[in-house]
């Protein structure tokens, strides 16, 4: 409908001079008051009605390209969720959060500014150049004759633009990168006083985009006037040969008055293309930053015709056989050969070094990591071909580091629940042991955490996640090293809030407190990827072997503590 308007406002442009050229011959054969008023009222009528189309036409094409802008952005957010995790440590925040809106923008203005001059100039040349041609097809060669330089000035300068569009956007995803970073790590800067580093830091990128933006202002402005000077030359050639026209007899002063004002009609879309060439080229690059993000396909994602299992159905049996994973692009197997069996509302701890595959392991069970089929069951289910929901619902995981979101202390205890009551969630707070904490805030509940929990302490941070994942109600609890901040004594008597009443978990503990892990019903110990013993506290601590020297070193530090 935009192009259609255009396509009336080009119609209408054409038409206007040829009126006023008819005006000229007539008025200079016989001079009239009423004739010069119908023909200024006419003009003004087509004037007018040309400039409310082409306001419409502005308006309908750049409404698309807000249109297009609002839905890619959706779009974008809604695939970035559907990849894992692994996509975001590859790639920086800050680079993600330019393209979704720098890029975004330049994409809009593509469709719009980009896609109305390109049109415009398109409907201009075909319909005034045959008119012109009807006129003097000498006058109009020679009014032209320039144009094909512009055209090959403009393609000498296309590639160019485009590297130098592309170094700025990438400069600016590398600031932005460095903003996000600088403000999440705040606290980490001010500990080692790191200001002045960090401000050199920004002003060398900032001064990248500097030089990246120079640099293709630069060129910007040495094509622009280029294209402008070449445009207005070709007019001050019809005024040269035109006048030796009208002298010789051979071009009326009318049809001189036409060309005049069809050259004139040509200069500005052609001056014009210089600001369509920059706009295409910056969203083409943006367009391929964008597609960058939509190639990139979940690599954990349900398989066709996965097996449904609901929540209320699954007891909380695992087992494993001979599951192994190696992360992409390594050679050796993170976890390797595992086999275990746990049986529904045990609890078990996972214990062992640095770098024994434990969490590894931990991620496998909800399939953050992507694994082989036929070595990891859920209730006689395998877990690849389980739907991915139904299976997140079934297994709660809380890692270590324990992400809040800048909101209430409530609304982070909700969140996988958004519509829990306040007794379901302080029920969820006292089997953490955050209740009586929260109880002793300012606003208790309806306390804002800040960013990332940056108000909580690291104990606070990783009960509140707790009390998140509990609220949640699954069958299956892993918790990742989660209760690392939290002294022995209290996670003891979170596990042991675990381990009874009517709503027993199966419970997966891995964790580096030996107090802990020894009150649990089974301890699984890992080393170099592989399950080295199993067994009761009781009986490995009796048995020489991995166990009994991380008991040992425990109860070591307690003795120099």
């Amino acid at each position: 409908m935009g192009i259609s308007t255009l396509l009336v406002v080009n119609i209408l442009s054409v038409w206007i001079p040829l009126i006023i050229g008819d005006a000229v011959e007539r008025l200079k054969i016989a001079f009239s008051q009423g004739t010069i008023l119908r023909y200024v009222l006419l003009i003004l009528v087509l004037a007018t009605v040309m400039w409310v189309i082409r306001m419409a036409s502005r308006v309908l094409i750049f409404g698309v390209g807000r249109k297009v802008e609002f839905d890619l952005k959706q779009r974008i957010f809604e695939h970035l969720l559907s990849l894992e995790p692994a996509y975001f440590a590859e790639n920086t925040i800050g680079d993600l959060i330019n393209r979704a809106t720098s890029d975004v923008d330049n994409i809009r203005r593509l469709l719009g500014f980009a896609v109305l001059s390109l049109a415009n100039i398109l409907f201009a040349y075909s319909f005034t150049v045959p008119a012109m041609l009807r006129i003097s097809v000498r006058l109009t060669l020679v009014a032209l004759a320039i144009y094909p330089v512009m055209m090959l000035l403009v393609g000498s300068f296309s590639n160019r633009l485009r590297q130098e569009q592309l170094d700025v956007q990438q400069s600016l995803s590398d600031l932005s990168t460095l903003i996000q970073e600088d403000m999440s790590g705040i606290g980490l800067i001010k500990i080692y006083a790191q200001e002045t580093n960090e401000q050199q830091a920004f002003a060398q990128r900032n001064d990248e985009v500097l030089e990246a933006n120079l640099s293709l202002a630069r060129t910007r402005n040495t094509l622009f006037p280029l294209l402008g000077g070449l445009a207005s030359l070709s007019l001050a050639i019809i005024l040269a040969v035109g006048a030796r026209s009208i002298a010789a007899g051979t071009l009326a002063v009318g049809d001189f008055v036409t060309l005049l004002l069809y050259v004139n009609n040509l200069v500005f879309p052609t001056a014009l293309l210089g600001f369509t060439i920059t706009s295409y080229q910056r969203g083409e690059v943006s367009v391929d930053r964008i597609e960058a993000i939509f190639a990139a396909q979940p690599r954990v994602a349900s398989v066709a015709k996965a097996s449904s299992l609901p929540v209320s159905e699954v007891s909380g049996r695992l087992q494993a056989q001979g599951l192994t994973y190696a992360y992409p692009g390594t050679d050796t197997p993170a976890i390797q050969d595992i086999s275990f069996s746990i049986e529904p509302g045990e609890t078990v701890a996972l214990v062992g070094p640095i770098g024994s595959g434990k969490s590894t392991l931990a991620k496998t069970l909800p399939r953050i990591l992507e694994i082989p089929e036929g070595h990891l069951f859920i209730d006689d289910y395998d877990v690849t071909q389980v739907a991915l929901p139904d299976l997140r619902r079934a297994i709660a995981f809380v890692p270590q580091d324990s992400f809040l979101f800048s909101t209430k202390i409530k609304n982070n205890l909700r969140y996988g629940v958004p519509l829990a009551e306040m007794p379901e969630i302080e029920q969820a707070a006292k089997l953490a042991q955050i209740r009586n904490e929260i109880a002793n805030f300012p606003n208790q509940y309806d306390t804002v955490v800040g960013e990332r929990g940056i108000t909580l302490s690291g104990g606070q941070r990783q009960r509140t996640a707790l009390g998140r994942a509990l609220l949640v109600d699954a069958p299956i609890l892993v918790l990742d090293d989660a209760l690392s901040s939290v002294d022995n004594q209290t996670a003891t008597q979170i596990l042991d809030n675990l381990s009874h009443g009517t709503q027993r978990k199966t419970v997966i503990f891995i964790t580096h407190q030996m107090s802990a892990a020894a009150n649990c019903d089974r301890i699984i110990v890992m080393d170099q990827g592989r399950i080295v013993q199993t067994g009761s506290h009781d009986s490995l601590v009796r048995r020489s072997g991995l166990y009994q020297q991380l008991w040992n070193q425990h109860k070591l530090k307690e003795v120099l503590q």
